[in-house]
Parts: structure tokens; sequence; C-alpha cells
């Protein structure tokens, strides 16, 4: 399976203590970090090969019982010439390499081998590389002098140092411009694929055939089997961490859920986006961006399971060549939700059915919280391509939908915009944070397929210019401009970095216990 990895990089500026504090130590799953590797950028293995042939000829020097003058007089050159060789700091002509092999009585291949002649060789190989790059660099701290009256316990904890200071600054510790960032990016990769990826659907169909499962909506006893087909139990708790919506014993194939009633998500969903994660073969992630792929691969999955390709292709074929197409048809079909149904639409609308749409998710203060597009439509976006956090046109659709008396059934507009007329139809939904309304729209040349085309709504945005709904009319500007001063409501977390850890907000402690608690149960 491949989710994309969008790393997040710091510069080289000297680090400040604000970052230093701000690093995670959480593991998961993590594997332990190869001592081997370091951070010197495109000329790492370069600079590896030098340095430990330096390394190396020191200590095959020192076995033969040679200074740097007995050396130097035997392969022709002088002591400090040697010396910068032996430190990693000039690299050996042929010629020299041959006479230095000679004169210590090895073979080239040896003197050019791999493997460190010893493990105080390696540590200070490991500690020199650690030197020169770039982190240890930005730090602003002297380097340390590597020679043989270092003791070998302070190698230890300088090289220990180092890899733990370098794995916790791996650790993604993202500020919400960066989770901006990575959200544009896989949105663009979304948009390349038009949202249909087919390798989650035939791991979908994978799924379904081992259970048998052809038609209808899928029910908590198939889902169930499914499980079981998969070797996970499930377990139904009511001290599931507060930070987590289930969790995945992998060591005891156990899937624990909660068995409160009170969600925002259909618990199938839930469920199967656990299974996703283990059928879609995901590691412990390693950047933010890495974290938000696999979340749209799992939720991918679950749809998929839900509304089998098949099936649905199959359902909305037939509503297009009737001119019915209509997102709570698909949601009654597959007794799903209006969003998911839309979710799941915008999947195959493109690659099935050559109907180009965008989607979007907005809350009733008017923040989109998400969307998607391949159909040309122009949201709102800041200097990092991420929409998720703007303000829509009052006059679009998702906005217009929350004034009109009947919220909660579908809502059809036209919308002139600069870049051309779409047609949307929207609905409201309920959420622990308040109203959203969900809606899919494409380009009048489309909309024949479709229900409630012959809506007589219309409207007219002008978006992005400010003039079209930010900017208060000139009357109003004049009576109040200077006299109003509002208390807004803080949101804090547009301010504070993302939690850290592996799995945002997620702490590793309270699960770990929570996993220790059940495990003998």
């Amino acid at each position: 399976m491949t989710t994309p990895l969008l790393g997040f990089f710091y510069g080289k500026k000297r680090v400040s203590s604000r970052i230093v504090k701000n690093v995670t130590s959480t593991t998961w799953n993590r594997p332990a970090p190869d001592s081997r590797k370091g951070g010197l950028g495109p000329d790492a293995e370069r600079t590896l090969d030098v340095i430990s042939l330096g390394r190396r000829v020191r200590h095959l020097r020192k076995a033969k019982g040679m200074t740097l003058d007995d050396l130097g007089a035997a392969v022709g050159t002088v002591a400090s010439q040697l010396s910068l060789i032996e430190n990693g700091k000039r690299e050996p002509k042929l010629g020299m390499m041959q006479a230095l092999a000679a004169a210590l009585d090895v073979s080239i291949d040896s003197l050019l081998g791999s493997e460190p002649p010893s493990r105080r060789a390696a540590l200070e190989i490991e500690l020199e590389r650690a030197q020169r790059g770039p982190l240890y660099s930005s730090l602003g701290l002297p380097k340390v002098r590597i020679g043989s009256r270092l003791p070998i316990d302070v190698l230890e904890s300088l090289v220990g140092l180092q890899a733990e200071l370098e794995r916790r600054l791996n650790e993604q510790v993202a500020t919400p411009e960066e989770a901006r960032r990575a959200n544009g990016e896989l949105r663009a990769m979304m948009r390349e694929r038009n949202n249909y990826f087919p390798e989650y659907e035939a791991e979908a169909q994978k799924v379904l055939a081992s259970v048998g499962h052809t038609s209808g909506p899928l029910s908590q006893h198939v889902i169930a089997d499914i499980a079981a087909y998969l070797g996970f139990s499930l377990h139904h708790v009511n001290d599931l961490p507060h930070s987590t919506r289930s969790v995945t014993d992998l060591k005891n194939r156990r899937i624990y859920l909660t068995q409160s009633q009170r969600s925002d998500h259909d618990p199938r969903s839930v469920l199967l986006q656990a299974l996703g994660h283990f059928v879609l073969q995901h590691q412990t992630p390693s950047s933010y961006g890495e974290f938000l792929g696999q979340r749209v691969a799992t939720n991918y999955f679950a749809a998929a399971l839900l509304l089998p390709e098949k099936a649905t292709v199959e359902f909305l074929q037939r509503a297009k060549a009737a001119k019915e197409i209509a997102v709570e048809d698909i949601r009654d079909a597959f007794a799903v939700s209006y969003e998911t149904a839309a979710h799941r639409f915008t999947n195959l609308a493109t690659e099935h059915l050559g109907i180009p749409t965008h989607f979007q998710k907005v809350h009733e203060s008017g923040i989109v919280y998400k969307a998607y597009e391949n159909d040309g439509v122009t949201f709102p976006a800041d200097h990092t391509g991420a929409i998720e956090g703007q303000p829509i046109c009052r006059y679009w659709t998702s906005r217009e939908v929350f004034s009109v008396p009947d919220q909660f059934s579908a809502f059809n507009q036209y919308t002139d915009t600069p870049a051309g007329t779409y047609w949307c139809t929207a609905r409201v939904e309920r959420g622990s944070a308040g109203k959203f309304s969900v809606s899919i729209g494409l380009p009048y040349a489309h909309v024949k397929w479709f229900r409630g085309r012959d809506t007589q709504e219309r409207s007219k945005s002008r978006c992005p210019d400010p003039d079209c709904c930010r900017t208060p009319p000139g009357e109003l500007s004049a009576e109040w401009s200077g006299f109003a001063w509002p208390s807004a409501r803080a949101h804090s977390h547009l301010l504070a970095a993302l939690p850290p850890g592996a799995f945002p907000g997620v702490d590793e402690t309270e699960v770990y216990s929570f996993l220790q608690a059940h495990s003998d149960q």
C-alpha cells in the first residue's frame, strides 16, 4: 500500500529551547533507531566512507605498533597528512591507498571494509558523522575532540544523546501551518487521482468476498464476520481512552470499541477503519502528512466496504440513465449517513460516470471543515493551498442552506461564480460542534443527470473578490465603522502546535495502560 509521505523539515537556524521542550518521547510501534544512519544529507555515503577509512587506518596502524611518523616514512608522506586522512578530513588518492594497504599488510578491500574494526571505532565514526551533520551544527555547540583519551562511556553517552535528539526532532510536532500544507499536498494528490483509489477498492472487494457479502447494507453481523475472518475479536468497553475512537491490540488480536451510543461517527465505520489499518498494512506514521494519508486510506476502505464498488456503480448508472441521481437515494439504499454517501459519490462519480464534482462540509459559522474538488470550482485557500479553516462565500449553496426553513431536507441551488455556473445540493446535519452542511456540486453541463435540477434557486458569487461578501456594505460601514468592538471567540487550537506524537492528541501512556488493564480479561 502506498500512502503519501509528506515530511516536515527543520531549517538550519539555531534550535531554540522552545523546540527542545516541545519534542516528544513517544515510541508506539517504532523500531529502534539504526545507529548507522545519520543526517548528513546527499553526501552522507561519501562522508561516511572517508571517516570509516580514517578510523580503520588508525586502528590498523596502532595494532602494528606504528606511530604516524613510522607509517609516513613507509608510504612516503608526512605525519600531518596521515593525520588528516585518519581524522576523515582528506580522501587519499589511489596510489596512497595502495601504499597504506601494503604498509599495514592488508588488502585494499580490507582497508575499505564497511564494518568498523571495533566498537570504539564505530562510536568514533558515529560521533564524527553527527558533529559534521546539519542538526549538530544548528545547535551552535562546540565540537568534541575525538581521540584515544576520550573514555568509551563518554562516547556512548554522546552518541546516544545525538541519536535521541534526532529521533525526537523527527517526531511530528506540526504547527497549524505545517498541517495545512500537508492537507493541501494530500488534496492535490486526491484531485490528480479523481479521488479514486483502485488499490483500496481491490482490498475491500477481497474482504467482502471472504465473507460472501454481495449486496445490501453491511450489517453489524457481517462486519463481525469480517473481523473474525481477519483474526480479531471485538470488545465493547466503557473505559476506552477518551482521545480514541477505537484501540487495536495487535498482540492479542483484539479491537476495543466504546459501549457509548453518543457519537458523531457510525460505529460500523469506526470498526472498519480500525480493520483498514491492518488490511492496508499501515506502519506507525512518521509524519503528520503520513498520518493524514493513513486516515484518508482507512476512511476510503471503510466506505468501499459499506458501499461496494460494483453495487454502488450499478446503482448510480441506473440513476444516471433515469436522470435521477440523488445523494439521499445512495444514503437510503446502503443505510449510511448522508456524509458517507456524499463522500462515496466523489470516489466513483468521475471514474465511472464521467462527472467531475466537488464536496464540502461547512460549519454553520461558514468555516470549511472538509472539501474536495476536481471540477474547477474555486475554493478559498491560504498561501499553502489549504482549504480547511477558510470562510466559504455566504452566497454558495453550502452557506445558503442554513437560512432556508427546512434545513434537514435537500436544498438545491445554481450559483454563478467567476469559474462558471455550478449546481449544488446540500443538507444540514447536526454534530457535537453544532450544525454542518454537507454538499455535493458539479458544473452546469452535468446537472441533467441529477434530481433537483429544476430548482428555481439561484445565486451569484464574486468571491474571491472581497467586495462580494467579506467587505461590509457601504451603508453599514458608514454607520458602525469605529463603533463596534466584538469579543471574539478564541480558537486556541489555531495558535498552538498540534498535539505531539505519532498519533496526534492520543496519550501513549493512557493507551498502553488501557491495554495492560484489559490484557488478562
